[in-house]
């Protein structure tokens, strides 16, 4: 696995959004938390990225997962050989 960090845009209050992040941390994935409720522009890029208002969202290098839980991560991270 490559140190890419991955790009999480999440809500506040957001229970997927809060067990992604657990998830990520308790796996020591090295990611960048962007809150898209309080940077506008940042809400504009996860729906220019996704084509949804969904979150979370997380980017890893031209990889994309939207609108997802852990339960769709693991998978994800799996399938791209990303997983700890």
């Amino acid at each position: 696995m490559s140190d890419t960090t991955f790009q999480v845009y999440v809500k506040p209050g957001c229970p997927w959004c809060v067990e992604v992040v657990n998830y990520l941390k308790q796996g020591n994935y090295p990611f960048e938390e962007i809150d898209v409720i309080a940077d506008r522009e940042a809400f504009a890029e996860m729906k220019k990225l996704s084509g949804q208002s969904s979150a979370p969202t997380m980017a890893v290098g031209d990889l994309l997962l939207a609108d997802f839980g852990v339960e769709e991560l693991v998978p994800f991270l799996e399938e791209h050989s990303l997983l700890r």
